[in-house]
């Protein structure tokens, strides 16, 4: 950590990721739209002032407030652009050469009677190379302008921003005969003027002319794409001319994924409290562990001086108390949660950007499918869908997400769709999982939900708190868990069926069945009628758990996108566990799971299907077209994996022991990568390591991972604690549990109305 702020890094460094996309050392450049560039300069007054060069920024800017303007005027002449929309004005001023009439011009601003531009951006050199045919005299006459304008420049900078932009390198190779004297070294001698006078008299000042350097880096790469030799690329110059915006407006906007010149968020009401909390418990620990200690050496074995003989202490060393085992897990979630706030929130590790490539994505995707297979291991029992088969299914679809918010690889249509399938087959699962065990077991108890509710929320709870985010920000969290109240309530309603009652009577399935008509009924409403959904999670306190950005509307379409998935799974639960009652299929060791040949003809069906699914994925154009087919199709290539996988007797009967690991911490792993593995809440990468691309990865890699893992052990150590068995205790808890929402409610009531 340098220190200093990231806009010195944003306006001095970088380097391209592939050819077009800019990457500013430490930090995230956000890409504005016109509507967001208009909402930032509402009301303001920019001033471009100097050469040919920076009218090509200026008219790159201003297609940032408005896409159609044409590059068109008198090219050695003022250029007026005014959006009165949203009350712009932007003015290109021609001075070639900082001399007496550029001084004039920027005195005119310093006096009182004439109004400040917001945003002045100046520079100027090649013409007076040009003119005076590269001579030394030239030189010194454009140091002594140069300081008599600085201290113009410096007044300004205490009420404006005021940008000095360096002069860009040359192609020389393929300058004009006129134009041949503007060299490289000339350049880099009137840069070097300008940098070493500017801010002289400021040093130490908050108060500074901001030198735009980054330009240099920018044209070094991409001049010689230039059509005279002398002027940037267009694509260059659009990258400059955002990065100007980036510069101005990101602590205006505040994107989130635009990290530089940001401010570090202020420490909400809740976080300080959340803060203390942790701290005390980290106190309180230490402390019991002290007189634990103190009480452990008092009754330690000493030796008897007079007889030789070895005493034994009276007590026995304790066992660990409830109380010691809350603290230690809050503890070390203390510690924990310090990492997530300073990866995510203060501005202490770098951001990066992601940049997608088919090599970035594709080659660590083979490199683990490598090593799941090399982990291979019998499994303990050879059922369809057996514990260890679905920590394993589990694992390699986490793994392979993780991949592809790392890669970016969103932005390339095939692999979204097939990440899409990925996570319905985490719903399916859902679906399969509970109503499995409510058909079997007939437990519909408040420990049992309880626990559920317990474990997939945890976590989440607490980031909401510590990284000051909304519930629906997890949104798959609140996915599972809306889907899982689902089936319960679809199950226990009265008549509550479950298999040992439908086993005395056949109609039983019918009754379930008809159930299940009605549970897909609601839902098929539900997707076609978004006002109807939306009034449903609109009531409060429900709009508190489900708005994302003031509105639902984020909630319905995430929901939406997996619609029937978790119905598929529930029904496929159902007909499955009919087969295996009814002794239709075979799942002994080594067998098919049916005879033969109708086990090669499903093994044929499903491959086919698996791949068809497949190339209509990867033929997809539309995103929101594929969108709206993939809640009816998804289960199509879920369905053929679990046959893939289960007809075949050996292959039901191993597993990868590798990816089962990662699948018993898959919800961890999902939800901790938003902010210690990517960073700015997903939208870049955190950089732990500058410098060093994938040696960043590895060591953030294996922290993250250390950390879900060490996350989902205190889940499970405070899920003990926190759900007893015990039912007049379990209320006690869940009246302390509802006291605990009602005072979250109430202190994010009094943040909204201080922020309001």
């Amino acid at each position: 950590f340098k220190g200093g702020d990231t806009c010195e890094y944003l306006l001095s460094s970088g380097r391209f990721l592939g050819e077009k996309v800019w990457q500013p050392h430490s930090c995230m450049m956000h890409k504005y739209k016109n509507s967001e560039a208009k909402n930032c300069l509402i009301d303001k007054h920019i001033v471009f002032i100097g050469d040919s060069r920076i009218r090509q920024l200026f008219y790159s800017f201003i297609k940032l407030i408005n896409p159609q303007v044409k590059e068109e005027g008198n090219k050695h002449g003022n250029i007026p652009f005014e959006d009165k929309s949203a009350s712009i004005k932007v003015d290109f001023l021609w001075y070639p050469e900082v001399n007496g009439s550029m001084r004039q011009r920027i005195k005119s601003w310093t006096e009182g009677s004439v109004a400040k531009p917001h945003i002045i951006v100046a520079g100027a050199a090649t013409w007076s190379i040009k003119i005076h045919n590269g001579s030394n005299e030239a030189l010194t006459q454009y140091k002594i302008n140069i300081t008599s304008i600085a201290p113009l420049l410096e007044k300004l900078a205490k009420s404006s921003d005021v940008y000095w932009v360096l002069q860009d390198p040359v192609y020389e190779d393929m300058l004009s005969e006129s134009r041949k004297m503007i060299t490289n070294e000339k350049i880099d001698a009137y840069n070097e003027a300008a940098v070493r006078i500017l801010n002289s008299s400021s040093r130490n000042s908050k108060a500074k002319v901001k030198v735009f350097s980054v330009s240099k880096l920018i044209a070094q790469e991409t001049i010689m794409k230039s059509a005279d030799g002398l002027h940037l690329p267009e694509s260059s110059r659009d990258t400059n001319a955002m990065i100007l915006m980036n510069v101005y407006c990101n602590k205006i906007m505040k994107p989130i994924d635009g990290s530089c010149c940001q401010p570090q968020p202020p420490l909400t009401l809740i976080q300080k409290l959340a803060f203390c909390f942790f701290t005390l418990s980290i106190i309180g620990y230490l402390i019991i562990n002290l007189i634990h200690r103190n009480n452990y050496r008092k009754n330690k074995s000493c030796t008897d001086l007079e007889s030789g003989e070895e005493k034994k202490p009276a007590i026995s060393t304790p066992n660990v108390s409830t109380l010691e085992m809350l603290l230690h897990s809050f503890c070390k979630l203390g510690l924990i949660m310090t990492y997530f706030y300073l990866c995510d929130r203060a501005n202490l590790f770098m951001k990066e950007n992601k940049f997608y490539t088919h090599s970035s994505f594709f080659i660590p995707i083979i490199y683990i499918l490598v090593l799941g297979v090399f982990y291979t291991e019998n499994t303990k029992e050879t059922k369809v869908l057996n514990r260890e088969q679905t920590d394993e299914w589990k694992g390699w679809m986490q793994l392979v997400i993780l991949i592809y918010h790392i890669s970016g690889a969103s932005t390339f249509l095939p692999v979204y769709m097939h990440i899409r399938v990925l996570v319905a087959a985490y719903l399916f699962q859902t679906g399969y999982g509970h109503f499995s065990y409510f058909w079997i077991k007939g437990d519909f108890g408040v420990y049992r939900v309880c626990q559920v509710l317990f474990r997939l929320n945890f976590l989440v709870v607490v980031l909401c708190i510590v990284m000051d985010r909304p519930y629906q920000f997890y949104y798959f969290v609140p996915l599972v868990t809306v889907w899982f109240m689902i089936i319960y309530a679809t199950l226990a309603i009265w008549p509550q069926i479950v298999q040992k009652k439908a086993n005395g009577n056949c109609l039983w399935h019918f009754g379930l069945l008809l159930k299940l008509i009605c549970l897909l009924t609601c839902i098929y409403f539900l997707s076609y009628s978004q006002g109807a959904f939306e009034k449903i999670f609109s009531f409060w306190p429900l709009s508190k758990c489900f708005e994302l950005n003031g509105n639902v509307y984020e909630w319905w379409f995430r929901w939406k996108l997996d619609r029937y998935v978790v119905f598929y799974g529930m029904l496929f639960a159902f007909i499955y566990l009919a087969l295996q009652k009814h002794q239709m299929i075979s799942e002994g060791k080594g067998d098919p799971l049916f005879s033969n040949r109708v086990s090669n003809v499903l093994l044929f069906i499903s491959i086919v299907s698996f791949l068809t699914y497949s190339i209509w994925a990867s033929s997809c154009k539309n995103k929101t077209e594929c969108n709206e087919l993939h809640p009816s199709v998804s289960v199509v290539q879920i369905l053929a994996f679990i046959l893939i996988r289960n007809i075949p007797g050996y292959v039901r009967s191993v597993y990868s022991s590798f990816f089962a690991w990662f699948g018993k911490i898959s919800l961890e792993l999902f939800i901790c990568q938003y902010h210690i593995w990517l960073a700015a809440d997903t939208k870049g990468i955190l950089v732990l390591i500058p410098g060093y691309p994938m040696f960043n990865v590895l060591v953030s890699t294996f922290i993250f991972v250390c950390v879900a893992h060490e996350i989902s052990q205190i889940t499970n150590d405070l899920a003990q604690i926190v759900v007893p068995k015990d039912n007049s205790t379990l209320l006690k808890r869940l009246l302390c549990i509802a006291g605990f929402f009602s005072g979250l409610l109430l202190f994010s009531a009094m943040q909204d109305q201080s922020r309001h």
